[in-house]
């Protein structure tokens, strides 16, 4: 089991982790959810989004934590994952998909 070290990881706060450089070729090595990512972030995004600093359709500080809560356990600190924000869009995109069929 990977033990995490809470104490040297940043909390996560509006737009913390999802800027980071792995996250970000991550996203770029694949093409094919440029378009999905974007949709999600426009559809996580909080209204009036930019109006504030950085203006990003990013996803509120509540979200994020909780997310990072439910994904990583512990005190929601951990930043995400390449692989999992990967894995997340190629859910994402997949969903209307499984939707239709049921």
């Amino acid at each position: 089991m990977n033990e995490r070290r809470s104490d040297t990881t940043a909390p996560v706060t509006r737009g913390s982790g999802f800027l980071r450089p792995g996250v970000v070729v991550a996203l770029l090595r694949r093409p094919d959810l440029w378009a999905t990512a974007v949709r999600s972030a426009l559809r996580l995004a909080p209204p009036g989004w930019w109006r504030q600093s950085p203006r990003l359709p990013l996803p509120s500080a509540d979200y994020l934590h909780f997310r990072m809560v439910t994904a990583y356990g512990g005190d929601g600190t951990h930043p995400p994952e390449p692989h999992d924000l990967v894995a997340y869009l190629e859910w994402c995109r997949a969903w209307p998909a499984v939707t239709r069929r049921s």
